[in-house]
């Protein structure tokens, strides 16, 4: 019985040194990841604004609903293996830049990616930014150093890249 104390005991210690060094930790991030894309700027830029067209190449899109426009954008509530994400753009500039916000105050995350579209030879360049923010210090922990922070952008870019060398939509 007394290792059993002694498992919970160490798994409380784990968790609040866990909690602790998350606090320690800044809320905030910014991080970029840039790739090339085999889509002119005015193609990419279209495919990247179709929120509705996201469930055809985005497998980690389970149901995207959306929501009445924001000021004139997109605004949508997308579920994925992460959970569901309610988001819109909050400026839209064609061909060149795209932001998206995150809009559910009650998650333990928040922040925006701002996409940026410059021409090359083959297509275009995209750039993503995300300006996170992660509340929860033992979330914040996991995001710094189990997840990494740069995951959820890594994916997209993959998904994005296998769409883009697809052709047309069929």
């Amino acid at each position: 019985m007394r290792w059993v104390i002694w498992i919970v005991v160490a798994l409380g210690i784990i968790v609040a040194l866990i909690a602790l060094i998350g606090s320690q930790l800044p809320k905030g991030h910014t991080l970029t990841r840039t790739a090339r894309v085999r889509l002119p700027p005015d193609a990419l830029y279209t495919l990247l604004s179709d929120v509705d067209g996201y469930r055809t190449w985005r497998s980690d899109v389970k149901r995207l609903e959306r929501l009445p426009d924001r000021e004139g954008h997109p605004s949508w509530v997308e579920d994925t293996s992460s959970g569901k994400v309610a988001m819109y753009f909050e400026r839209m500039e064609r061909p060149s830049l795209l932001v998206s916000r995150i809009a559910d105050p009650t998650l333990p995350f928040g922040g925006t990616w701002t996409y940026r579209i410059t021409p090359a030879d083959d297509g275009s360049h995209l750039s993503i930014t995300e300006d996170g923010e992660v509340y929860n210090p033992i979330f914040r922990f996991m995001s710094r150093y189990v997840f990494g922070q740069a995951v959820t952008i890594e994916g997209f870019i993959k998904h994005l890249q296998a769409r883009a060398t697809q052709g047309p939509s069929r």
